[in-house]
């Protein structure tokens, strides 16, 4: 079941909603934007209206003291508007980029517990994580300061406009509402679906981009580099042809709300030229109603981008909303301690219809271990997920100390429960610092003593560069063999009570292989663990030797010593 069948009904509950309501502990600083940008606003009415008034003022040659008020006010309101300007969106932005980047906390947060990930593809993680995200900051900065600010200055205009003329005020408060809320709420109607697809392809290109970048070696060595770069190009004309709609979705709404504004700008018009004789109050009215839509005019672009970040809202909600795999108990047990003890009685696991553990026994008592060797989908890095804790049983039960392994928190069993990973990530930064994730204090003889360990400590010092040799992306710049020592070191300094070794030598050659199960085996000396291979070949030293086939232990043997 992948994430976006699972999360479809959490998708209904409106995710933009959702995510609003992060931005609570920031409602100080919103209302601050929403302030400003309302003064910002009525600055901008106020200077039109002004000025019309020292127009038609000077128009009937008053003594110039007459208009000094007038010309003081204009030279306020016109630098009072930059400057409110300038507030108003320093705040805004402020606020929305602190709540994403609580956003983005949060999905990372919530990935940590959904690993290991087999619904989502590192493309599509990636698109929600940066692009969906950054698309849900128009929620913040036009979703909430621009609505809430016309409001407060276009209902100031009507009441000046009503103050002068009151049908007038009637035709202005008509207009504003017409120009401020049928038409984006017209706009977000045509720009929700070209929202939706916007996100999906955003996410197909991603995900394109990252394969083709990432498997460029193989699809040029199978003459696909074409056909990859062909669909690539699809993905962008479907997004290029979404992006065209959304555009459409603004422009109808810009057109609209200046249909609008002009026409209400008329029926102003003429009803104060029936009903006012100076020309005074007149000028002040007209302008008055001209530039009160400044205040409603953005918002049916910012309706169309909010409601495109909708579908962005939705995607990332749902990453938020992924059951995961195994929960924490509400009262967990207290850590456990070492010396631990793992136990496994009738464990059963079902995928499905496929039966990936069938009524397995494991002990693993201190310093023993244990080899688990079987075919591909005997059940092997699932019985590793279980004792890791991304896995919950079906049937039977699995022990820590003699607790319920179900009973402890996640995070306490992968304290003392660890190890390597069949396909351990490297990161493209130095030896030492790989070395360093595991334990981020080592001192460097920690250091030494973990490659030293894992037979890497010889080839470190042999390169120019010693600890700080970069390895590359993924690790491409050292051998297979080194990556996979590398990994060994680095599960060997985090020092977990119980180290599980997952297909280490799986991608090697016979050769390297059988010299890295060799140094597993001297390493882990007297240490619990729990090596899981497909491979018999070189497993004299281990205690024991279970063989799996599809989920059932078929074999327990004892080898037989080799000499030391």
């Amino acid at each position: 079941m992948t994430i976006e069948t699972t999360l479809r009904p959490a998708v209904r509950r409106d995710p933009l909603l959702r995510l609003l309501a992060l931005a609570r502990p920031l409602r100080g600083r919103l209302i601050l934007a929403v302030l400003a940008g309302a003064t910002t606003t009525a600055a901008g009415i106020a200077l039109l209206a002004v000025s019309g008034y020292l127009i038609a003022r000077a128009a009937q040659h008053p003594n110039v003291t007459a208009l000094a008020v007038a010309v003081v006010a204009v030279r306020a309101l016109g630098i009072g508007r930059g400057v409110f300007r300038y507030a108003e969106r320093l705040i805004a932005h402020d606020a929305a980029f602190r709540v994403l980047a609580d956003v983005r906390v949060r999905v990372y947060r919530k990935l940590e517990r959904l690993v290991p990930l087999r619904d989502l593809r590192s493309g599509d993680l990636l698109a929600r994580l940066v692009s969906d995200v950054d698309a849900t900051q128009d929620l913040f900065v036009r979703g909430i300061v621009p609505p809430a600010a016309a409001a407060l200055a276009g209902g100031g205009a009507v009441a000046v406009c009503a103050a002068i003329l009151v049908p007038g005020g009637a035709a202005l408060a008509a207009g504003l509402l017409l120009a401020g809320v049928a038409v984006p709420l017209l706009s977000a109607g045509i720009a929700r679906r070209a929202g939706r697809e916007t996100a999906a392809s955003r996410a197909r290109l991603t995900t394109q981009v990252v394969d083709l970048l990432e498997g460029s070696a193989e699809l040029r060595a199978y003459g696909a580099v074409g056909a990859a770069l062909d669909g690539v190009h699809r993905t962008d004309a479907d997004l290029t042809e979404h992006a065209r709609r959304s555009a459409l979705a603004r422009a109808a709404g810009a057109g609209l709300g200046a249909l609008l504004a002009g026409l209400t700008v008329w029926a102003v018009l003429l009803l104060g030229v029936l009903a006012v004789e100076p020309r005074v109050p007149l000028a002040v009215l007209v302008l008055t109603a001209l530039a009160a839509f400044e205040a409603v005019s953005p918002l049916p672009a910012a309706a169309a981008q909010v409601s495109e970040a909708g579908a962005a809202a939705a995607r990332i909600t749902g990453v938020l909303d992924t059951p995961e795999p195994v929960p924490a108990p509400a009262r967990p047990a207290p850590p456990p301690e070492a010396p631990v003890t793992v136990r496994l009685r009738g464990a059963r696991v079902t995928y499905g219809p496929v039966r990936a553990l069938d009524g397995v026994d494991l002990d693993l008592t201190p310093g023993r271990r244990v080899a688990v060797v079987g075919p591909s989908g005997a059940g092997k890095s699932t019985l590793a997920a279980v004792l890791l804790r991304f896995a919950d049983l079906d049937a039977g039960t699995a022990t820590l100390n003699g607790v319920d392994l179900a009973a402890y928190d996640p995070d306490d069993v992968r304290r003392v429960i660890g190890g390597c990973p069949q396909d351990p990530y490297v990161f493209d930064t130095t030896i030492r610092e790989n070395l360093r994730l595991a334990r981020p204090a080592a001192t460097d003889g920690e250091l030494r003593a973990a490659a030293l360990d894992a037979r890497l400590l010889e080839w470190i010092e042999s390169l120019p560069l010693g600890w700080d040799t970069p390895v590359g992306a993924h690790g491409e710049a050292i051998s297979g063999g080194e990556r996979q020592r590398l990994a060994l070191a680095r599960a060997l300094l985090a020092d977990p009570a119980v180290l599980i070794l997952d297909e280490p030598t799986v991608h090697l050659d016979e050769p390297t292989r059988r010299a890295l199960t060799a140094d597993l085996l001297s390493a882990t000396r007297g240490r619990t663990t729990l090596l899981i291979t497909h491979d018999r070949a070189g497993l004299d030293e281990v205690d024991e030797i279970v063989v799996l086939d599809a989920g059932r232990v078929a074999e327990r043997t004892v080898p037989a010593r080799a000499p030391r």
